[in-house]
């Protein structure tokens, strides 16, 4: 039995088995290989909702990218509220 990735032979993976029991106990085993596989989820959960928030997200640009670009009229309207919100007298209320 030889695993070609590392080129490791049956004696020299039950050497490293041994090695890893006997330097974490028995019992702390299953509860190390438990947050492992639990980090590993929360790694590939992560990275699916990364995916799919870029798909989205250039799916919505090819489709109508109105959606997230003001008009010139809203950006018109903007630009006149400030102004004229800034350009009250300090002892006039502000709405």
């Amino acid at each position: 039995m030889t695993l070609l990735f590392l080129n490791l032979g049956g004696g020299e993976v039950v050497l490293i088995l041994l090695v890893v029991v006997m330097f974490f106990g028995s019992k702390s085993i299953p509860d190390l290989a438990r947050g492992l596989g639990r980090g590993l989820r929360e790694i590939k959960d992560a990275t699916e909702s990364i995916k799919r928030e870029i798909e989205d997200g250039a799916a919505l640009s090819k489709d109508d990218k109105s959606q997230i670009t003001p008009t010139k009229e809203e950006d018109n309207n903007f630009v006149k509220s400030t102004v004229e919100s800034i350009s009250k007298p300090i002892d006039q209320p502000q709405e």
